[in-house]
Order: structure tokens, then sequence, then C-alpha cells
């Protein structure tokens, strides 16, 4: 919740260890971290501003448009002066997938802002005041990182996640920006990644600069969620099955591999539109739903993100990598969508499936094709490969 009060001088706790008792309501609440940061200048505000100079930021245009206030953790909401910063676990142990884990069950913005606001109703409480405060949870301009990292919950993994020594990273950063003056944890300091580069060698599409850099442009997890156009056909191999997000540089981290914990949470269970967890089943339907089939199975998930036209389009390029015969059928009639930027990836995935059948059906679809995006696509050169 947000209070109504105007900006004034810092609340005060009342009597007694109110940082502990925080703490250990939010692990009440089913948070796996708690730790406290005092608000201020964000230490990893320069290396931001020179990634978004290198364009890594891509088509997310709203991390350049507030750059100001991501500098600085007071600026987001005027008046407050610490946080409370927390993690919760989504599962880590889940089998790999077409899905990332963390997009299977209800979006996590909702069901960890909802735990923020019971926390700060609690605090409002125990103070026996109203204090001024905000749920952030990828919801603001905030370096979370930065703040989670200051707050003692981990240290900056190269593939850029936040590693956490007992969980891993297969979690969510919340923070409760708070109006009181609340005795700051520890930072967390050490590198524990050490030699290790298991996790830039194992990126499909090279998408790390360098250890701790990540060209956002070139990550699966960006080109299946935030690229609202035609994936380049130059990395459409490389999403192998995946159809939204990308877990491979978490899954192979030695972190992950030891300390990663089983998905408590029961929002985040697998909702049944995805229970079958296989990529060709899940693709295929994606691919054969229409606006109202997506409302309904996926109203309150994180995939929402990617519209139905982006999840269609990520379909139609995994039926490609998989190369089923069978496909063919289901990939012809998407020919007839109503969105160009799903006709021209279903044109590709057809060409590299390379069937008779298959190249018949675009020659055909190409006589009453109207866009031109999908008429270059229609253009460009077949894919020649083995099938099964």
């Amino acid at each position: 919740m947000t209070s109504s009060l105007s900006a004034s001088a810092p609340s005060q706790p009342a009597s007694g260890d109110l940082e502990s008792r925080v703490k250990a309501q939010a692990f009440g609440l089913g948070f796996d971290l708690a730790g406290i940061a005092t608000l201020g200048v964000a230490e990893t505000a320069s290396y931001f501003d020179e990634w978004l100079a290198r364009g890594f930021a891509g088509e997310m245009s709203y991390l350049p448009k507030w750059a100001d206030k991501r500098r600085d953790t007071r600026l987001p909401f005027p008046g407050v002066s610490s946080a409370l910063v927390v993690a919760l676990n989504y599962g880590g142990t889940q089998p790999s997938g077409p899905i990332a884990r963390y997009a299977r069950g209800d979006d996590y913005h909702d069901v960890v802002i909802a735990k923020l606001e019971q926390l700060h109703s609690w605090i409002e409480m125990q103070v026996g005041n109203a204090v001024r405060g905000k749920a952030y949870v990828d919801t603001g301009p905030i370096l979370e990182r930065d703040l989670a990292r200051r707050a003692g919950l981990g240290w900056f993994g190269k593939n850029t996640n936040l590693l956490n020594p007992g969980l891993g990273s297969f979690f969510f950063i919340g923070a409760l920006l708070l109006d009181l003056e609340l005795t700051p944890d520890a930072p967390f300091s050490a590198d524990r990644c050490g030699t290790c580069r298991r996790c830039l060698d194992a990126c499909p599409t090279n998408a790390f600069a360098e250890p701790r850099v990540l060209d956002s442009t070139r990550c699966i997890s960006y080109l299946t969620i935030e690229l609202r156009g035609a994936i380049p056909p130059e990395f459409r191999e490389s999403m192998g099955e995946l159809i939204y997000g990308c877990d491979i540089c978490q899954d192979v981290c030695p972190w992950n591999v030891k300390f990663a914990k089983e998905q408590t949470e029961p929002a985040f269970q697998t909702r049944e539109a995805l229970i079958s967890g296989d990529a060709r089943t899940v693709a295929r339907e994606l691919l054969a739903m229409d606006d109202a089939e997506y409302r309904a199975a996926y109203t309150g998930s994180p995939l929402k993100r990617a519209k139905r036209r982006g999840l269609a389009r990520n379909a139609a390029v995994v039926l490609g990598n998989i190369g089923i015969r069978d496909d063919v059928t289901a990939l012809v009639r998407a020919l007839d969508d109503s969105e160009p930027l799903v006709r021209q990836h279903v044109v590709w995935a057809l060409k590299r499936i390379g069937t008779p059948e298959a190249l018949l059906a675009i020659q055909a679809h190409a006589a009453k094709e109207t866009d031109m995006a999908v008429l270059a696509e229609l253009g460009a050169p077949a894919a020649t490969r083995e099938l099964d």
C-alpha cells in the first residue's frame, strides 16, 4: 500500500529491533531472502549508462527514458530513505522446457507486490502510524540488482543475474521503499564466480559481450519477449525449442545446480495450458489460438507481455526448428493468420522444414500475400536439411 501522508521527516520505529522483526515477517509471508539497504546513488549507475550507450537495451525504450531516476533510488518515490529488499524463489529444480520457469504460473509482479503490500500494512501497525512507502517489483525505474546487493542478498554473476550462495538465482527481487530510518545490512562484497565461465560458454546466441555484460539484442529472452518485430534470421535456429524466455545460463551455473530450491509458492504452479512441458505441443497450441483463446488461457500470466502475435511468431520458429513433417498442416493453416509478423515466421518455418507440401503451400500463398516483410521472407532461399 502507499500512504497518503505527505513527505516529512522519516518515521521512527517503535521500541525494539524493528529491522529483525520486519525481516522475520517477510519470511513469514513466504519470501526466501530479506535484507535492508539505505537508499541513495546506485553504485552501478555508471555501468548502466555505459550499457545503454553501447545499444544493449535494444527496443526497451523505457530503460533510457527513466535513466535519470535509476541512478538514485531516492528519486522514483521521493521522501523515502530505506528499502526492504526481498527474494522469492520460483523453482529452479523444475525441468527445463520451452517456457522459462518464471513464466509458467501467475504473474510474479502481482504475487510479490501483494506480499509487499501486506508487509507494508504490518509495518504501519508495528510503528503505530502511517508510513509512506511503495512496493516495486520490476515495475519502476530502479536498478533492483544494485539495491539487492547492497542489502546483502547476493553478488552479480557473470550471466548478470543476482546469485545467492544458498539459493542460486532462480528468484524474483522485490523492494519495499519506506519513509523509515532502518539500519542497513552489510552489502554482499564477495565475488564467488571465480574463474567459472559456464554461463558465458553455454549461451547459444553469444549474448554476453563480456562477463557481466549482456547484449540484450542477442539474448533469447529479449528476442522472444521484448522484441516486437521479426526475430533476426541469424538467431532463429539458435532459439531451438524455446518459445518464451531462456534459462540456459542459469541451468549450467554451479550455484543453481547445487542450491536451487523446489518451488513452493502456489501461485507459481504451472498453469494448465503449459502442463505438458512439450515444446511441440505448446507451440502448436499457441499457433492455433485466436485472440479470445489466448486471453482465456493466459490472463494473469507473464506470457501476456509478448502478446498473442509474439507467442505465435515464436511458436512458428520452434516448429521450424523441430522440423516434423506432421507440423506442416498446422503451419499452413497459420499462413492465414491476421498478423503479418506471424505469417512471416510461418513462411520461414515451412521453408526450413522444406517438404514438397510445405514449399507448394508457400508458393500458393505468395500469390495473395500483400505485406512487404512477408513477401521478402517468401523470396528468401529455403533451408536444406535432412528430416527425421
